[in-house]
Parts: C-alpha cells; structure tokens; sequence
C-alpha cells in the first residue's frame, strides 16, 4: 500500500513543481529538474545525513524516469491543470504522510536514536518542497502556510512509538494515515497555522 500512494505522491510532487517551472518561464530541463528536486530533495536528503548509499533513486533509477516523465506530461496537460487544485492538495497531503512514515522507516532499519527517526521522517515529508520554494526565489510554504512539518512531526511520533510498542505494523500504518492525513486536510480548510514572529524594530 504505502509504495503505490509514493509513487502516486511523487509524481503529484513532481507536477506541482512543474508549474512552479513554469510560472517562472523555466526551460524543458529547468521544468525536469525542479520536479526532481521537489519530488526526489526529501528522501536524498534523508539518505545523505543518515549516510544510507546508494541514494534511493540512485539504486531505483526508474523512479527518476518516471519524476521527469510526469514533468513534461504537466507541459502538455497545462492548460488544464488548474481544474485539479484540490486533487494535488490532497495527493500532496497523503504523500506528506506516505514519505514520513517511509523517511522513519529509514533510520529505524539502522538503529538511529527516536530523535533522528522522527526528524528523518520530518526531512523526507518537506525538505523537497523547501528546495523548491529556494530555487524560485521564494520564502518556503512550509514556514508561512498552513500546519506542514507539524502534520509530519505528529505523522512520525504516532508511526514511531507505535512500532517500538509492538503493535502490528500494518495497524500502525494505517493509524497514522488516519490522523497524519485528515490533520493536513483540515489544516488546509481551516488555515491553521502555526503562530508567527514578528519582529519590525531595527537594530
């Protein structure tokens, strides 16, 4: 269950970035490569800290094809992409979920303290999104929108204390879905943020 929705959330991932491409009038390769960046950032970058080689998408090389595969599918389709906001909304939603539950899975197969598991699922669920929002020049969404890495951090403590409890996994997967995923949607219909600082006195 959990590789069909990665792989239904990566291209999702992969779309998205696609038209943050080409808002900002990216070439063909400029589109392919912030999908990968977006869709591919959070898990490379979980492996590069955990020092787990090869990199997923390096030993799974496909995944990498079927990323910018999606991309240049999003430049044919653009015109009528618009129509679907809500469904990426929601694949996005349930690929948060999906990629912190993969990302503590990670570091709990090499004995990593429950800290780092739960960062190493927080890291796989944002940072491609974080690199996106970088490379267009803008403040990241996950630091000014709607509970983000929250959903994940609370996504990755339910996943993590429910296996080291030794309840059965496929319960605790499911659990975690069941409140990681309605947490992300409601928080997009009801804007619950985070609170924000707010500091406009010169030094």
């Amino acid at each position: 269950m959990l590789d069909v929705i990665f792989y239904i959330a990566i291209t999702a991932e992969a779309m998205t970035a696609a038209l943050a491409a080409g808002r900002r009038k990216m070439d063909w390769f400029g589109v392919c490569l912030l999908a990968s960046v977006t869709a591919l950032g959070g898990g490379t970058t979980r492996d590069l800290f955990l020092g787990h080689y090869p990199l997923y998408w390096v030993a799974n090389p496909y995944i990498l094809l079927l990323v910018c595969g999606a991309a240049l599918f999003t430049i044919a389709i653009a015109r009528i992409v618009h129509r679907l906001k809500w469904t990426f909304l929601v694949l996005d939603g349930l690929g948060l979920v999906v990629f912190t539950i993969i990302g503590c899975n990670v570091a709990m197969e090499i004995g990593a303290h429950p800290l780092i598991v739960i960062v190493s699922g927080m890291v796989t669920g944002i940072v491609g999104g974080i690199l996106r929002d970088v490379l267009c020049n803008d403040v990241p969404l996950v630091f000014r929108s709607e509970l983000y890495a929250t959903v994940s951090i609370v996504t990755a403590m339910i996943y993590y204390f429910g296996v080291t409890a030794n309840l059965d996994p496929d319960l605790v997967i499911l659990a975690a879905l069941a409140i990681g995923f309605p947490l992300r949607i409601l928080a997009l219909v009801k804007k619950w943020q985070m609170p924000k600082f707010v500091y406009d006195k010169e030094l």
